[in-house]
C-alpha cells in the first residue's frame, strides 16, 4: 500500500505520519523549502505518544509512480492547484481521500478523476504546524472517517481502516460517508456563519436576546438543505446541537473565525456560498446566506486592498 500525503501539514502531517510510524510506505508531497526543514523526519507532539520518525520526501518535481490512497488535506482556495498538482500520481485502482470542510469539492474532484477514484472523508482533529515543523497535537480528537461515495464498503477502504488499526488513529469504514459529510457541513455552515458573522463565540452569540434562537433557525434551514439534498439530519443531531447554541459558557468558534482573526484567507464560497447556491436551487429562503456571505466576501474584498497597500508600502 502507497500512501501519499499532499503537504505535511496539521492534518496530513498527523495522519500520514501515524501510518509512517506503523511502518507503511508513506510519501509527503511537499515544496522544497517544507523538504528542506524536514530533512527526512517528522516529528509528532501529541497525548498519544511523541514520535520522531523517518519519513520520505518528494516535491511535485521528483516524486514519481503511482500510490493507492493520496490524501488531500488543503484549504478549499487550494483546491485547484492542489488537483493538479496530485493528477500523476493517481493509480489506475488509486483513490483520492479529501479531508477538507463541506461537500464542495467532491464534485470537482469527481470530474477530474472520476466517481470511483474519490472517496469522502471527514476527520475531527485538531492539530498545528508549528514554525519548526514539529505537528502539534491538541486535544484528544484524533479521528478519521471515509467511504465510497456508492456506499459499498470495499476491499480498498477496509485496507485503509486495517492499516489505521495499527496506529492510534480511531478510524471508521462506513457505508454513509456522504451522509456524514452532509451532517458536517449542517453543523460547520451553522457555526461558520454565526460566529464568523457576529465576531464571537457561540456562548457569547447565545448570551444575547436573540442568538441562540438565530442560531437554531440557521441550523434548521441548514438541515432543510440538507434534506432536499437526500441527506436528512435525525433528530438526535438537531437535538444535540440545539442544546449547544443555548449553551452560554460555550467557547466554541469555527476555525474560519480564527483565519480572520489572524488576517488569513477563508473558505467563505466552498462552505457558506455553496449553502446559498443550494438555497436558491431548492428555493430556501436565501435572506441569511446573502447577508453572511457578503460580510464574508466583504472582509476577502478589505483583506486583498490591505495586501497591496502593504506591498506597494514594501516597494516604495
Amino acid at each position: 500500500m502507497r500512501v501519499l500525503c499532499l503537504g505535511a501539514g496539521g492534518i496530513g502531517g498527523y495522519f500520514g505520519g501515524r501510518l509512517a510510524e506503523a511502518g507503511f510506505d508513506v510519501t509527503f508531497l511537499v515544496r522544497p523549502e517544507r523538504q528542506e526543514q524536514l530533512k527526512g523526519r517528522l516529528r509528532i507532539e501529541s497525548c498519544y505518544g511523541n514520535a520522531d520518525i523517518e519519513v520520505k520526501t518528494a516535491t511535485r518535481d521528483t516524486a514519481e509512480g503511482a500510490f493507492d490512497f493520496i490524501f488531500l488535506t488543503c484549504k478549499a482556495y487550494d483546491l485547484p492547484d492542489a488537483i493538479e498538482t496530485i493528477a500523476p500520481f493517481v493509480g489506475a485502482n488509486g483513490a483520492v481521500l479529501p479531508l477538507l470542510n463541506g461537500v464542495a469539492h467532491i464534485e470537482q474532484l469527481n470530474q477530474r478523476f472520476g466517481k470511483e477514484h474519490v472517496l469522502g472523508g471527514v476527520a475531527k482533529i485538531a492539530v498545528m504546524a508549528l514554525s519548526d515543523g514539529t505537528i502539534k497535537h491538541l486535544n484528544d480528537w484524533r479521528f478519521v472517517t471515509f467511504g465510497e461515495q456508492d456506499g459499498c464498503l470495499s476491499n480498498r477502504v477496509e485496507t485503509l481502516k486495517a492499516a489505521f488499526d495499527k496506529t492510534s488513529v480511531v478510524a471508521k469504514a462506513v457505508p454513509n460517508i456522504m451522509q456524514v459529510m452532509w451532517e458536517k457541513i449542517v453543523h460547520l455552515a451553522t457555526v461558520a456563519g454565526a460566529t464568523c458573522s457576529l465576531r464571537a463565540s457561540v456562548g457569547e452569540i447565545a448570551q444575547t436576546q436573540y442568538g441562540s434562537a438565530l442560531m437554531i433557525e440557521l441550523l434548521e434551514q441548514n438541515a432543510e438543505i440538507s434534506r432536499k439534498e437526500g441527506y436528512p439530519v435525525s433528530e438526535d443531531f438537531l437535538g444535540e446541537y440545539r442544546r449547544l447554541f443555548r449553551d452560554t459558557s460555550s467557547s466554541y468558534t469555527a476555525s474560519m473565525l480564527r483565519d480572520i482573526q489572524r488576517g488569513g484567507p477563508i473558505e467563505a464560497d466552498h462552505v457558506i456560498g455553496f449553502m446559498l447556491r443550494k438555497a436558491e436551487q431548492h428555493g430556501i429562503g436565501t435572506r441569511v446566506y446573502r447577508f453572511i456571505y457578503t460580510h464574508l466576501q466583504a472582509y476577502e474584498v478589505h483583506r486583498a486592498a490591505e495586501m497591496c497597500r502593504v506591498e506597494a508600502a514594501s516597494a516604495a
